[in-house]
């Protein structure tokens, strides 16, 4: 079973190893993982494993409908499927981070949503709704079992992004005051937002970089469909980029940010299953590496799919059949090393 971590705060947040579970990550049938219920069994392997930490990115279009002058009416019966993920975090060990990667007015994936998060007031207030209706629903459950991650990947301007998670934040601590809750950076998670120091939230970062590495051959980024076939060290946007690179870039920045006293956590990492297996394990063994000198946690994207140990679909692995699964055993011994 996993450690047992110290109680996290905004300054310090533990050093929480797991992975993103998809299953409310779109509604409906369409995305790599249909929508329904969490699996009690990716939580009992993620903790057998020796993991403490499962990121739950998902859309509130699974409890509730797009269409804006419906927003605010909710479907109880996949809600219980939320608190079941994260009673069977409690019961398995595993900190459940809640993300909205789909909230009322903004998603980094298509479609776009009916109204603008950063401009429409209507959107602003349904999500406000949400978070505080989570925080409600959570009110009374320690930060060591489960905490909230308010949008993911923003994309828009600095002071759009401060105003609507500053009115994120008030609604949730209106009804819960203590509640553990972390912002991501600005520019898809890449950027930190020093100018949320003072709300006393941790941030959340990103391990993707350098992008022909972790997305080549991912068909939704189009700046890559001629990307020729990664190494690693690798070159992309006209520099070299290796371990001392990702320091620089991904990190360094980001080490300022924990100096004024914001807790760091990186989200979402992971390489999708183009990307040469021996180059990825590479690649993704500088990350730890780094991680592990900042004493930063770690995020997989994902548990099964495309990107992660299981059922990931790479043409150059022997997978050890597990449990009716591809396991990828070489990655996850690489990932419980560190």
């Amino acid at each position: 079973m996993p450690t047992v971590l110290p109680e996290p705060t905004p300054r310090k947040l533990p050093r929480w190893r797991g992975f993103n579970l998809l299953e409310k990550f779109v509604a409906g049938t369409s995305g790599p993982v249909p929508a329904g219920a969490y699996q009690e069994r990716d939580f009992e392997m993620i903790a057998n494993w020796g993991f403490n930490f499962v990121r739950l990115p998902m859309s509130y279009q699974c409890w509730a409908t797009p269409d804006p002058a419906h927003w605010t009416e909710l479907n109880e019966n996949v809600l219980k499927e939320v608190d079941q993920a994260v009673d069977w975090g409690k019961q398995y060990g595993l900190h459940v981070n809640l993300n909205l990667h789909r909230i009322p007015g903004y998603c980094v994936n298509p479609p776009a949503e009916p109204l603008n998060l950063w401009a429409d007031e209507r959107a602003l207030e349904a999500a406000v709704f949400h978070w505080r209706h989570l925080a409600e629903r959570y009110k009374g459950r320690p930060n060591r079992e489960v905490s909230f991650d308010l949008i993911n990947e923003p994309n828009t301007d600095e002071a759009s992004y401060i105003r609507v998670v500053r009115a994120l934040v008030d609604g949730i601590r209106a009804v819960d005051s203590g509640r553990l809750i972390i912002a991501d950076g600005l520019q898809y998670g890449n950027q930190p937002v020093f100018k949320l120091a003072d709300l006393q939230l941790g941030q959340s970062t990103r391990g993707y970089l350098p992008m022909n590495v972790s997305h080549y051959g991912a068909s939704w980024v189009p700046m890559l469909k001629d990307a020729p076939e990664p190494t690693w060290p690798a070159q992309w946007m006209n520099a070299t980029w290796n371990a001392e690179t990702l320091r620089k870039i991904a990190i360094q920045p980001w080490q300022k940010l924990e100096a004024t006293g914001v807790g760091v956590h990186v989200g979402e990492w992971g390489c999708f299953n183009k990307t040469p297996h021996s180059v990825a394990l590479r690649w993704m063994e500088d990350q730890l590496k780094l991680w592990k000198e900042t004493g930063w946690g770690w995020s997989l994207w994902n548990f099964r799919g495309s990107f992660g140990i299981l059922n990931s679909d790479r043409a150059d692995v022997k997978y050890k059949l597990y449990k009716g699964m591809q396991l990828d055993e070489m990655m996850l011994r690489l990932l419980r090393k560190y």
